[in-house]
């Protein structure tokens, strides 16, 4: 055993628990996860259409890098605590220790709620891809297959990949750690494909001044809205993307020299995404040069629905080799980016049921003989699936509206649980004991940007996405609602209800497994 493993277990035994599972991830495997559930693959591929329904080019050459500054400032704030608090446990334990066991309750079921939602979400969107794929290589199987209904062929597809990432998480920690270094790589060389197919292939290009002034606003609400009201619902595409991070926290207990390279793995994993995300949305908006069929929702005219990357790929690229080269480039790394989201949400899963937080903890908690957490990993996987079953009903606008409120619901769980610990450790002040990476004096108007920008977000993906959405209104109706507030609202009410009439009762927060 090295030395280096020596400290490892040392630092966990000092916050309470034994080595259980398989500590075999190198730092770069730390940062890797992270990266790759980020994933600029999918998070710009598949939510392209918010930000471009939503504000247009400017809700990207502008939005992007403002709230990437945002993202990469709450970052620093999670790296600070990762490194005093380097447990699988992540931001729930971050808030039971600075907070206790309420603050620790709440934030670990808000992380929970986020990571399925992330997992449910990332397959669906690689789901949407595949199906795309096949559908242009087979026209037989476009018009046939399931009845020719693409929400059923997508839903078929979200149940493969997510049984084939279930299966790959089961087997062993270390390929894990490796599937994610490749999905690194295949990230950055596949971005710059991406890129590279844009910029050379297509003959007509958009003009800079034209991404950073254009303005366009098809969300159905009045342009007297737009920079207060539809602007913002735009900034979902940044704000999803960009998520996820938590993960390096949550491999910890599996990553030598964790109270470094977890915090290096979390910033990291957010600096390099937004650098990368935003040369690749540019390219988006270099070729989107045929406005008039990107922003159709007529199936006749754009069969892949208004503001969709797949509409700006096809008018730019056409039905060539191209088109299909960068389609089955960012399909892989969505399930690459799978794969990571379901190891991280089995992982939290695990230290949450550790501390019997959980209802059938003593089951969630269990591994296997390759040090895997089994039965969280099938757990996740099938709350993911049952979460999305609205997406098997279409909006009337043509919007995949079920899709955007579960990303919502990724977003705003995860969010808010970051800002628990964040804003507690603000609280804290010199009381707080740093690890070995820290932000000194800075953690005082970082925290405060952090938990400002946090709560803004969390009020904005709650609402409606388009006017049909709106109880009262002329047009409502249930598909076009956003059920993000409902998912979230109803888990925190019973939430609330359960700790005040039980879990207040037993629930102390971390319980130790090891006696120093």
């Amino acid at each position: 055993m090295s030395n280096t493993t020596n400290d490892d277990e040392r630092r966990l035994a000092d916050l309470g628990y034994k080595q259980e599972l398989n500590r075999s991830w190198s730092s770069f495997s730390n940062f890797a996860i992270s990266f790759s559930i980020i994933s600029i693959l999918a998070g710009c591929f598949t939510t392209f259409a918010q930000a471009w329904n939503n504000g247009g080019p400017v809700a990207i050459s502008l939005g992007w890098p403002v709230i990437s500054l945002c993202i990469l400032i709450i970052g620093f704030c999670m790296s600070e605590l990762a490194s005093a608090y380097p447990t699988s446990g992540g931001i729930y334990w971050w808030a039971s220790k600075l907070g206790g066991a309420k603050a620790g309750f709440y934030t670990g079921w808000l992380n929970l709620i986020g990571l399925l939602a992330v997992v449910a979400s990332v397959a669906y969107g690689a789901a949407s891809f595949l199906n795309i794929i096949i559908g242009d290589l087979s026209p037989k199987y476009a018009a046939e297959f399931l009845g020719g209904d693409y929400l059923h062929q997508q839903f078929f597809w979200f149940f493969i990949i997510l049984t084939l990432v279930t299966l790959i998480n089961i087997y062993s920690g270390h390929m894990l750690a490796v599937i994610n270094n490749i999905s690194v790589w295949w990230h950055v060389f596949g971005a710059a494909i991406v890129i590279g197919i844009l910029v050379f292939v297509p003959e007509h290009h958009q003009t800079v001044k034209w991404m950073f002034t254009t303005q366009i606003n098809n969300s159905g609400f009045s342009q007297s809205s737009y920079w207060i009201y539809v602007l913002p619902l735009g900034f979902l595409l940044t704000q999803y993307t960009i998520t996820g991070f938590d993960a390096s926290a949550h491999l910890s207990e599996e990553t030598h020299g964790a109270h470094l390279a977890a915090a290096k793995g979390i910033w990291k994993s957010i600096f390099y995404s937004a650098i990368g995300g935003y040369i690749l949305l540019m390219s988006f908006l270099y070729v989107a040069t045929n406005t008039d069929v990107i922003n159709s929702f007529d199936p006749k005219v754009n069969p892949f629905g208004g503001g969709s990357i797949i509409a700006v790929l096809y008018t730019a690229l056409g039905d060539g080799f191209a088109f299909r080269l960068v389609m089955v480039i960012t399909t892989a790394g969505q399930i690459f980016c799978t794969t990571a989201c379901l190891t991280s949400c089995s992982r939290m899963m695990f230290a949450f049921s550790r501390d019997g937080a959980v209802p059938g903890g003593k089951i969630w908690k269990k591994v296997n003989k390759h040090r895997v957490p089994v039965n969280a990993v099938l757990f996740s996987a099938v709350i993911g699936l049952v979460i999305t079953l609205p997406a098997l009903y279409k909006s009337p606008s043509g919007a995949p509206t079920a899709f955007y409120a579960v990303v919502s619901v990724a977003v705003i769980g995860l969010y808010l649980a970051f800002m628990i610990p964040i804003f507690l450790r603000l609280r804290a002040g010199s009381k707080f004991v740093p690890g070995e990476w820290t932000l000194g004096s800075k953690y005082k108007w970082m925290g405060v940007i952090a938990v400002a920008e946090i709560v803004i977000i969390s009020i904005y993906f709650v609402l409606p996405f388009a006017p049909a959405g709106i109880p009262g209104n002329k047009d409502f109706t249930w598909t076009a609602v956003n059920y993000a507030p409902i998912l979230t609202g109803v888990s925190l009410i019973v939430l609330w209800i359960w700790w005040h009439l039980s879990v207040k009762k037993w629930f102390k927060g971390p319980i130790r497994t090891i006696d120093n």
